[in-house]
């Protein structure tokens, strides 16, 4: 194995990442890579240094994937041009599209500049030629432009006002026989946040059977983010301490833990594209030093934020398929692995109120020997959220079986296996 072969099978998996999460399709992250790596090899004997291959080669993906956004721009120009005018061509723009035409010329060049052909401030600033204080000025004020012209301006962080219930309000789930409606699920898999500006929530952890609230989350978007070129919010995170501390032996001790990794207050970066909600970063403390984990970062990022192929995420637009199947308390899978479905519809009342809701399963893509019940109105966003475990799932830790823990809980049967219900999660927004 040649040197390059070598530095390339080391730093494949993260360009790879970087590219994926960038194209609208595989096959044109297919292409974008190849001509990466091709580009990569003829310039490769002249890199001085091999210990900063990554980032060179990040660099070469970054500038092939703008040609090929400039080339499917130029081909975009040339079909318009072509097109009759009509308002239904005038529509074909975005909405970002629309608002960036309507800003002022020096304002777009900037943003088209740094958000679309992904030059730096320096790079800007030299084929400009003007001072780079000027770049990041005039950046500040087409940014500033941009925020007020936009239709959809964010609104800042709702200061959080609602607080949840101390108990568990009584509920019943009534299964219909009508048909489960598709919806669209913009949350955040696991944390019940929408990542778009101004969402805030607060959410939390309901022991069972003592009902108890055991732990809540305050959530609020901050504003935009940016992780390696990719465009998204940032979300802090904020954890509300039970009133009676967990004693070590709670079960749901570590389960707390493992949710804020003993943070007090923390903040990662998500976003919404391609018909998928995924993370792009995440901040965590580990031996009292705070870090950053990106979706570059392989395993270390993947096994706590990592969903679907490629990292993905979850997709947004649901419609039941068939994968899995609940009847009663029998639960069937048609494929192997993790999997998430819409099981059903049902009428969901809630502390007295009547809500309709299709249940969203998953089987596994937690963590193994997990399964989760999220159901969501017709909103897409969950109004109530349980969890069941494995019947053996962690037994070494716990030391039983939980339908010995949890006599007295609810118990479903996944696959032929006994899956015994834990806790529940409820969400409150503005």
């Amino acid at each position: 194995m040649t040197e390059f072969e070598a530095l390339l099978a080391a730093s494949r998996t993260a360009v790879e990442r970087w590219v994926k999460a960038r194209m609208g399709r595989p096959a044109d992250a297919e292409d974008v890579l190849q001509e990466t790596y091709l580009a990569a090899y003829r310039s490769f004997p002249a890199l001085r240094n091999p210990e900063v291959f990554l980032p060179w080669l990040l660099g070469i993906a970054r500038r092939k994937t703008a040609d090929w956004y400039r080339t499917q721009a130029r081909r975009r120009e040339d079909l318009v041009e072509q097109l009759p005018e009509t308002p239904a061509a005038a529509r074909e723009d975005s909405a970002v599209e629309e608002t960036l035409e309507a800003l002022p010329e020096r304002d777009r060049l900037m943003l088209r500049l740094f958000y679309q052909e992904m030059l730096s401030q320096k790079q800007i600033s030299a084929r400009l030629q003007i001072p780079e204080g000027t770049v990041k000025s005039r950046m500040n004020t087409a940014r500033s432009r941009f925020r007020d012209a936009y239709p959809y301006p964010p609104k800042g962080a709702k200061p959080m006002v609602k607080k949840l219930p101390k108990t568990l309000p009584a509920y019943t789930i009534e299964w219909t026989r009508e048909p489960a409606f598709p919806v669209i699920w913009e949350e955040l898999m696991g944390w019940f946040i929408v990542p778009k500006p101004g969402e805030t929530l607060v959410w939390g952890m309901y022991d069972l059977p003592s009902r108890k609230l055991d732990v809540s989350y305050e959530m609020a978007v901050t504003g935009p983010a940016s992780v390696h070129g990719l465009e998204g919010v940032s979300i802090r995170a904020k954890t509300i301490p039970p009133e009676t501390e967990l004693s070590p032996e709670d079960p749901m001790r570590a389960t707390v833990d493992a949710s804020n990794g003993g943070q007090d207050e923390w903040t990662f970066i998500a976003q919404i594209k391609d018909g998928y909600t995924r993370f792009l970063a995440a901040e965590h403390l580990e031996q009292g030093v705070r870090t950053i984990t990106t979706f570059l970062d392989g395993e270390a990022f993947t096994r706590n934020w990592g969903f679907g192929e490629d990292n993905c995420g979850t997709p947004v637009h649901l419609a039941p398929r068939g994968l899995i199947r609940r009847e009663g308390d029998r639960v069937t899978a048609s494929v192997q692995g993790d999997v998430m479905d819409l099981v059903g519809r049902c009428r969901l009342t809630l502390d007295g109120a009547a809500i309709d809701t299709v249940c969203l399963m998953d089987l596994g893509m937690y963590e193994e020997g997990m399964v989760s019940e999220q159901y969501l109105n017709r909103e897409g966003r969950t109004v109530l959220w349980r969890r069941f475990n494995r019947d053996d799932w962690a037994q070494d830790r716990c030391g039983k079986r939980w339908s010995e823990l949890l006599p007295e809980n609810e118990r479903i049967t996944v696959n032929g296996q006994t899956y015994v219900h834990w806790y529940d999660c409820l969400c409150v927004r503005e």
